[in-house]
């Protein structure tokens, strides 16, 4: 077994697992600040790995919203997830068996899913293992500090800590927003299809799992319907 690719997938990840260790520091704090005990908000992020997902089904959990709700929320957050999945399978360099494709689709988010493909290189089991390490370490342990520190805060801190959320989501949103106009009508799309579930009277009646699936899904259909993907044909030379 060549450890050199474990290692060089390690030192690849430190990035990702440093950012994630802020971006969960703050989920593990807004989580205590919603009740939530520490150990339980740890051990959801050491399960997981997935930031959207993540702080949706915080939002559920404190909605009380039922498990199917969660299933179908989850499976529409991180659909994207399958695609990138497959993605990977065609760029790995050698036959693999189950238990390592269940680990590499663990660790298989945005940002590592960008660093291996950035690869030339074939993609082997080590490399992906490496490359998944530290940001699992730094997710979870974002998430522990988090969680410690926002259950010796103060109250008050505490409470201000429950828009941490929305400030996160609007670091994420607004930058791209401003370069590209398809997202800018998703935000707008999805801002006015929650307005509606949040003061219409008959749509108030709709759980919080459900509205926000139907957001999401109303938001990216229309989205999709105005601005299809064209396939890039390549000529056979």
């Amino acid at each position: 077994m060549n450890w050199k690719e474990y290692t060089f997938g390690v030192q690849t990840g430190l990035p990702v697992g440093m950012g994630y260790f802020s971006v969960s520091f703050g989920f593990g704090a807004m989580a205590v600040a919603q009740g939530m005990k520490a150990l339980d908000a740890t051990l959801i992020s050491l399960t997981n790995l997935t930031s959207a997902g993540q702080f949706a089904g915080l939002t559920l959990i404190v909605a009380a919203a039922t498990l199917w709700e969660m299933v179908l929320t989850q499976l529409v957050i991180n659909s994207r997830y399958a695609l990138m999945s497959l993605a990977l399978s065609q760029r790995m360099g050698e036959k693999i068996g189950l238990v390592p494709r269940l680990f590499i689709a663990f660790f298989n988010t945005d940002e590592i899913f960008a660093l291996a493909m950035a690869r030339r290189e074939p993609l082997t089991v080590l490399y992906m293992l490496g490359l998944g390490t530290l940001p699992i370490v730094g997710w979870t342990l974002g998430t522990l500090c988090g969680a410690l520190a926002g259950s010796v805060l103060p109250m008050s801190i505490r409470a201000a800590l429950g828009v941490m959320l929305y400030g996160m989501f609007i670091a994420i949103v607004v930058p791209p927003a401003k370069k590209e106009r398809k997202i800018l009508i998703a935000v707008i799309l999805s801002l006015i299809l929650s307005s509606l579930f949040a003061w219409v009277p008959m749509l108030q009646k709709v759980s919080a799992g459900v509205s926000i699936v139907l957001c999401t899904v109303v938001a990216a259909a229309v989205c999709a319907a105005l601005f299809p993907v064209k396939e890039v044909e390549e000529a056979a030379q």
